[in-house]
């Protein structure tokens, strides 16, 4: 079997998700990994953008951040914040977002703002910049998480971005129709979230991980019964990943 980094595998992971017409919203880092991948091997026409304004870029080098101006290259539009926002709630797209998060708990809720006491914090993050909006407007949303403890918990220390809000139909209580949390991509496994409980489950472990040691970096209760091996990444997939996606190993 070739070999192959939790960056790779992740990237590949969440591109499996995607199909052809999807609309796919990149953040910054292994979301921007992951959506170009999806395009380059599953997906290509679907539509790559970013919240900066950059719709559907040729995306022949891997943008840094979504304020690097590769992320405007060979657009097909070169728009703004407000376009790009009314892309991701538009009704009659399906828009995939690719997001990250310091925290999530059972729900697919996300939390990008701090640790600790809201007002006495022991760290405190960037905040929501767009994800609070993304994740509610959103078809549905990838998160990419480290598999730790400290980060898969019981309760939010704060909530920044809503997934199945309480779980069941409480999201669709608040008024949201559609979207959520769609899957938890991490360095060990992917979950994915049950259709009437709304709470995260085991969907695939990775090869040459256990379902024990994902337990043991879940703090919350996670059903395993449903759980398959993933399929590792392929040669054909790894190739694209490293000479067309991030031949400098950027990301990677």
């Amino acid at each position: 079997m070739v070999s192959y980094t939790d960056n790779e595998m992740m990237a590949i992971s969440a591109g499996r998700f995607t199909k052809d017409g999807d609309i796919l919203f990149a953040g910054t880092g292994l979301s921007m990994l992951a959506a170009m991948a999806a395009k380059r091997i599953y997906a290509p026409k679907a539509v790559v953008f970013f919240e900066t304004g950059g719709i559907d870029p040729s995306l022949e080098e891997i943008p840094m951040a979504v304020s690097d101006s590769r992320v405007m290259s060979g657009t097909a539009v070169n728009s703004g914040l407000i376009d790009a926002f009314s892309i991701v709630g538009h009704k009659k797209l399906h828009t995939i977002a690719f997001l990250g998060a310091a925290q999530i708990d059972r729900y697919g809720n996300l939390n990008t703002t701090c640790i600790g006491d809201y007002s006495r914090p022991k760290a405190r993050f960037s905040g929501s910049g767009g994800a609070c909006d993304v994740a509610t407007f959103a078809s549905g949303v990838i998160t990419f998480m480290q598999h730790e403890r400290r980060r898969f918990v019981e309760k939010l220390d704060y909530r920044t971005s809503l997934g199945w809000h309480d779980g069941g139909d409480s999201r669709s209580s608040l008024g949201l129709r559609r979207g959520g949390a769609l899957a938890v991509v991490t360095n060990l496994c992917v979950l994915k979230f049950d259709n009437n409980t709304k709470a995260a489950f085991l969907a695939e472990y990775y090869p040459g991980v256990s379902v024990g040691t994902i337990l043991e970096n879940t703090g919350f209760e996670l059903d395993v019964s449903r759980a398959v091996e993933a399929a590792p990444p392929s040669p054909e997939e790894l190739k694209i990943l490293r000479e067309e996606v991030d031949p400098q190993r950027l990301m990677l």
